[in-house]
């Protein structure tokens, strides 16, 4: 019995000081292993470094929940494996908040670190931030047990998000202020996605970080007339706002944009509308209500004038808690002009519409001012000029009249649609201008920019790691 009883509290003590030998010692192979405290499919950025890491030869794990497909470069990749985080329980919801909120953090951190000491060892670990809790402390005491690199990826700040439920005064807003500083600086290497907020974690935390603007992949490019046709089609079989108004001739193929002809040959309707495409995670960051009253403006102006404006439809993509929300306000307004779509895309159909629209429309408000709306750059990837709603730091991404314009309200907003659709379709010229601009911007993709910044970084840490 005292044998038995001494094997019991032996036994762990042994496997830890095994565990801790192993992974100090024992060099495991060149990897990384990428976190995401939330849909994986839904974190393009974090897919692509993953794409990325494994093009340079690395193994590359990603623990993250699932729900949306991965890109296909991941899918298919057999030097990227999936690691899914489990769902917090049901019960926790019907919790009291702040305690519900205690027992979620507590049920991530145990099944984060336990998938995280489980995978083989990697030379360093990147996480995306936010969210920070419970990600940044439990990474971080997994780097310190396996003698890892931590990376962190700043995409803005949690407590700048949540101040926008709670307040900038509430403790636990402060909290995970203190939180993000404290653990931020316990970290190897700090990539972040703007110039302006290298600058504020340098001044405000002593964190030096080094900027990765966001670039979209190459399958983000202008769609071909081929192409959008095939795409309306498909859509127009779920959504009538892609159907003609009138019905179809006899052996013609007709979407409200495209027709194919008896011969198989292409082209656009005479007065088709114009397609402008929003995307949003439908959060309280995007103020959908500034969209709808300029659309409403621009649909009272067409109305009332004789004029050459088109007609339009406007496609939102995505999901979130609020799109409900405004789907109610849409149908509640009685629209003649203008149309919606309010799709959830397949991830091969996103770059596609984008690459088929006149014009896109981005309504992020950056709670912090310093991170950089990524929809905006997949949208210039596919040569697509944007109207978007101004704040601090977005001319490092837009600029008024070259690539796109900038509106602080939905009058301001709703002038540029009258200014840039006038004439449409027969005249696209200021549009055409600001495509030529992005043309720029297009030539460098994101795995360019990432050779180009990130590379360097890792050849740096794992040199430092074989003197140590």
């Amino acid at each position: 019995m005292l044998y038995t009883l001494q094997i019991i509290v032996v036994a762990p003590i042994v496997f830890v000081l095994l565990y801790l030998l192993l992974n100090y010692h024992v060099k495991g192979k060149k990897s990384v292993c990428i976190v995401v405290l939330g849909d994986i499919g839904r974190s393009p950025r974090m897919q692509y470094h993953a794409v990325s890491f494994a093009e340079e030869g690395y193994n590359v794990d990603i623990v993250g929940y699932g729900g949306s497909k991965p890109i296909e470069q991941i899918e298919g990749n057999d030097k990227i494996s999936l690691s899914h985080l489990t769902e917090p329980p049901h019960f926790i919801k019907k919790l009291p908040k702040l305690i519900g909120y205690v027992v979620k953090v507590l049920w991530q951190s145990v099944n984060l670190g336990w998938i995280l000491l489980l995978l083989p060892k990697s030379g360093c670990l990147l996480l995306q931030n936010p969210p920070s809790i419970p990600t940044i402390a439990i990474s971080w005491i997994v780097c310190l047990l396996r003698s890892s690199k931590l990376l962190i990826d700043w995409h803005n700040y949690g407590f700048t998000i949540l101040s926008l439920a709670l307040g900038p005064a509430h403790l636990l807003v402060r909290f995970l202020k203190w939180y993000d500083s404290f653990f931020g600086r316990l970290s190897s290497i700090n990539l972040c996605v703007t110039n302006a907020m290298k600058g504020d974690l340098k001044k405000s935390w002593g964190i030096e970080a080094v900027t990765l603007y966001d670039r979209p992949p190459p399958r983000f490019q202008k769609a071909s007339l081929a192409a959008r046709h095939d795409l309306f089609v498909k859509l127009s079989k779920e959504y009538t706002s892609f159907k003609p108004s009138k019905s179809k001739t006899s052996g013609r193929e007709e979407t409200v944009f495209t027709i194919k002809n008896s011969f198989g040959e292409l082209s656009y309707q005479d007065n088709r509308p114009a397609l402008i495409i929003s995307s949003t995670s439908w959060t309280e960051d995007e103020d959908f209500g500034l969209l709808l009253s300029a659309l409403q403006e621009y649909e009272k102006f067409v109305e009332a004038n004789d004029c050459s404006l088109p007609n339009v439809l406007c496609v939102i993509t995505g999901k979130g808690p609020l799109k409900e929300h405004y789907r109610q306000k849409i149908d509640d307004i009685e629209w003649k002009h203008v149309s919606f779509c309010l799709p959830w895309l397949e991830p091969e159909d996103y770059p596609v519409l984008l690459g088929s629209s006149d014009l896109g429309v981005c309504l992020h408000k950056s709670s912090s001012g310093l991170d950089l709306p990524m929809k905006v750059v997949d949208m210039f990837g596919c040569g697509l000029p944007v109207c978007a709603v101004n704040f601090d730091c977005l001319t490092e991404l837009v600029q008024h009249n070259k690539n796109g314009m900038i509106f602080s309200d939905s009058d301001v907003l709703s002038s540029q649609l009258k200014e840039l659709l006038n004439g449409f379709p027969a005249d696209q010229s200021k549009l055409t201008a600001m495509r030529r601009n992005i043309k720029t911007f297009q030539a460098v993709r994101w795995h360019d920019q990432w050779k180009k910044v990130v590379l360097p970084l890792l050849q740096v840490a794992e040199d430092k790691q074989k003197i140590d």
